[in-house]
């Protein structure tokens, strides 16, 4: 969940603590916000980022913590596209002008994602080339700080996935037009950071399964995008949706994306992670026990409770070793 908390891209005391805290709390795994692999990747001026090697610092002091509580330490590499240069929602969400700090966004096509949002500039073909090569540049300074988990974004109507989805991606070039042009950014970048990532190190990919609007990605599309990135090397797929539309009509509901998570395991034959208003253990348990996904992530319910998960052990019957200076609280 960005936190919209940052300073020209830096970490700080907020992130430590926010993050440390779900560590404590007993999570198995904890991302980082979309962190942006250049600075026009960011979504607003107060986004994360790992586009200068000076960022590595104080996400080195956050992993290690992380780590020092039996927890892993994973971050989620994005960039935002046309929705980049845009106030945090408690500054009202819309374009920040260049004199505030704003930039011209890079999309496939130059088509803003909704009134009051910038104009994108359509990036050109040379300029494509380097999208990969900031996603390395990124991954290498992940694995300096210390993450062990990666997960591409490629979701949620950021740049990747305004290539997907024919509702943003116009162009009649080698990535645009057929579903193969549309993918073959996602591709390439998830090619470059495999590359570049230990083999050892889980890489993910986060997608949106559908838009939710007609003539947009489809859940088709997103079967068959996971078959390839199975081949690239991708270990598991997150499986979300939306965000490529203002005016998608949503069917939301408790665990309204599990069944995505389910249809991509099973016809793509590659782990995946279910996410979407999952929020008692019981639910939790039982996506994993019918094995309608490999792994449950949550985000806003961490926001609400970053002990979310010692309480679900306890549901559950499980044990957590809590930290020496909260056993009193955890027998």
């Amino acid at each position: 969940m960005c936190e919209y908390s940052s300073q020209n891209g830096y970490a700080n005391d907020w992130h430590f603590v926010h993050l440390g805290s779900r560590a404590v709390g007993g999570a198995g795994l904890v991302f980082t916000e979309a962190t942006a692999v250049t600075p026009e990747g960011r979504i607003s001026p107060d986004d994360l980022g790992i586009y200068e090697d000076g960022h590595i610092e104080m996400l080195s002091r956050i992993t290690a913590f992380i780590e020092d509580q039996q927890s892993i330490p994973g971050i989620q590499l994005a960039h935002a596209g046309r929705k980049g240069s845009t106030a945090s929602p408690w500054k009202g969400g819309k374009a920040v002008s260049h004199e505030e700090g704003g930039w011209t966004p890079i999309a496939p096509s130059p088509i803003p994602f909704d009134e009051g949002y910038p104009l994108p500039k359509e990036i050109s073909s040379e300029e494509i080339q380097e999208i990969p090569r900031a996603f390395v540049t990124a991954t290498q300074r992940a694995e300096k700080a210390g993450f062990k988990v990666i997960e591409l974004h490629a979701a949620h109507g950021y740049l990747l996935h305004q290539f997907h989805s024919p509702l943003s991606n116009k162009r009649k070039d080698e990535y645009g037009g057929s579903f193969e042009n549309r993918i073959r950014l996602t591709k390439e970048v998830v090619a470059a950071i495999r590359n570049a990532w230990p083999e050892e190190y889980p890489l993910i990919v986060r997608i949106t399964s559908t838009d939710w609007v007609e003539g947009g990605w489809t859940l088709d599309d997103s079967v068959a995008l996971a078959r390839e990135l199975k081949q690239l090397g991708v270990d598991l797929v997150d499986c979300s949706s939306g965000g490529s539309s203002p005016h998608a009509k949503i069917s939301m509901g408790p665990g309204y994306q599990t069944a995505f998570a389910e249809r991509i395991k099973r016809e793509a034959e590659i782990k995946t992670g279910a996410v979407g208003m999952i929020t008692s253990p019981e639910q939790a348990e039982h996506i994993l026990v019918t094995e309608q996904a490999d792994i449950v992530l949550l985000a806003r319910e961490l926001l609400r409770d970053p002990y979310w998960p010692r309480r679900a052990a306890k549901v559950l019957g499980a044990t957590i070793e809590a930290p020496l200076q909260y056993r009193r609280a955890w027998v």
